[in-house]
C-alpha cells in the first residue's frame, strides 16, 4: 500500500553530503559506528515522522509519497530542496564575554545562543564568529531511505508522538487510558525529574490535539508510591503435634533429715580499743617552745 501525506510512518535512512561523501546522519547503529557518529545517549532505529509535517526536508517528504513499504530508494536533494542556500546575513560576530559563564567555544562547535542553534566558525581576540545557518545549508544531500511501517493502531501513534517530545524515556513505559474524548497518560517514574518535563507535556498536549481532533481533554497522571524496606521472612513455626505419653520413672524416697532449730546469728565480740595518751602537755610545751625560739 503506497504511503500518502498525513500517514504516521517509521522511516530508516542514511544521509550523506554529495560534495564530500561524508555521512552526517543515520538511523542505523552499525552505520553510525562506522562513520564515527555513534552517541551512547542516542537511540537508533526507524525514525517516526508524520508525512507532510516538515519533520524531514520537504524535498525528501515529497519523494516518499507513493513509495512502497520496505523498498529502499536513493533521493538526491539540491540545496533549495534541502536546507536552503547559505545566507551571509546569518553570520554574526559576538563578543567573547558572552561566553564567560561557559567554556571558551571552539571552531566547528555547535552551540545554542539567544535560544537559536548556531555553529562556531572562528574565535579571535575578544570576538567569536557564529553561523546561524543550518549546518547543511548550501549542501547537496543524498538520502538512502526506506519506509518500514505505516502505523495504524491509535495507541501506537500516540506513544510515538509522546516519544518525539520525551525521547529520554522508552515510549512503551507510558500508559494510556482513553474514554471517548478524554485521554489519561500515565507518566513512568523515570520521567518524573526530567529537566523541562512540564514544557514537554505542554508540547505533547498540543501535538495530540492537533493530530487527534477528537481529543478534548488530556491529563497526565504521576503516581508516587511509598517505598518500604523489605521485611525479613521468618522461618515457619512448627505446629505442635500430638502429645507423647509421659514416660514412667521410678522415684526413690530419701529419708528426711530431722529439722534443726534455726541458727542464731553469731555475736561480735568487742575488742577493747587501744588507750590513747591523755596528757598532751609535752607536745604543747614543745610547740610553745618552738614558737618562742622563732
Amino acid at each position: 500500500m503506497p504511503v500518502k501525506p498525513g500517514d504516521f510512518l517509521l522511516v530508516n535512512f542514511t544521509l550523506k553530503v554529495k560534495e564530500s561523501g561524508e555521512t552526517v546522519d543515520t538511523t542505523y547503529d552499525a552505520v553510525a559506528k562506522d562513520a564515527r557518529l555513534h552517541r551512547e545517549d542516542s537511540t537508533y532505529g526507524p525514525r517516526f515522522i508524520i508525512l507532510g509535517e516538515g519533520w524531514l526536508p520537504k524535498g525528501l517528504e515529497d519523494s516518499l509519497v507513493g513509495v512502497d513499504i520496505g523498498k529502499q530508494t536513493t533521493v538526491e536533494l539540491p540545496p533549495e530542496k534541502g536546507y536552503g542556500a547559505r545566507d551571509p546575513s546569518k553570520m554574526k560576530l559576538v563578543p567573547l564575554r558572552r561566553f564567560r559563564d561557559k567554556e571558551t567555544p571552539l571552531p566547528g562547535e555547535r552551540i545554542e545562543l539567544d535560544g537559536r542553534p548556531a555553529v562556531v566558525r572562528a574565535v579571535g581576540a575578544g570576538r567569536v564568529q557564529v553561523d546561524y545557518n543550518h549546518p547543511l545549508a548550501g549542501r547537496t544531500l543524498i538520502y538512502d531511505v526506506s519506509v518500514e511501517k505505516v502505523l495504524e493502531d491509535e495507541n501506537e501513534k500516540i506513544l510515538n508522538v509522546i516519544s518525539v517530545r520525551i525521547p529520554e524515556v522508552d515510549k512503551t513505559k507510558f500508559g494510556l487510558e482513553k474514554n471517548k474524548a478524554e485521554l489519561t497518560i500515565d507518566v513512568p517514574e523515570e520521567a518524573f525529574y526530567l529537566s523541562g518535563l512540564q514544557v514537554a507535556k505542554k508540547a505533547v498536549t498540543s501535538d495530540l490535539q492537533k493530530y487527534f481532533p477528537d481529543l478534548d481533554t488530556i491529563s497526565f497522571r504521576e503516581v508516587f508510591k511509598r517505598t518500604t524496606p523489605k521485611t525479613e521472612t521468618q522461618p515457619p513455626t512448627e505446629t505442635p503435634g500430638p502429645a507423647k505419653p509421659a514416660e514412667k520413672t521410678e522415684e526413690k524416697q530419701i529419708p528426711a533429715e530431722p529439722e534443726k532449730p534455726p541458727s542464731q546469728p553469731a555475736r561480735r565480740r568487742r575488742t577493747p580499743a587501744a588507750k590513747r595518751p591523755t596528757s598532751k602537755g609535752p607536745e604543747k610545751r614543745a610547740m610553745m617552745g618552738s614558737e618562742s625560739q622563732r
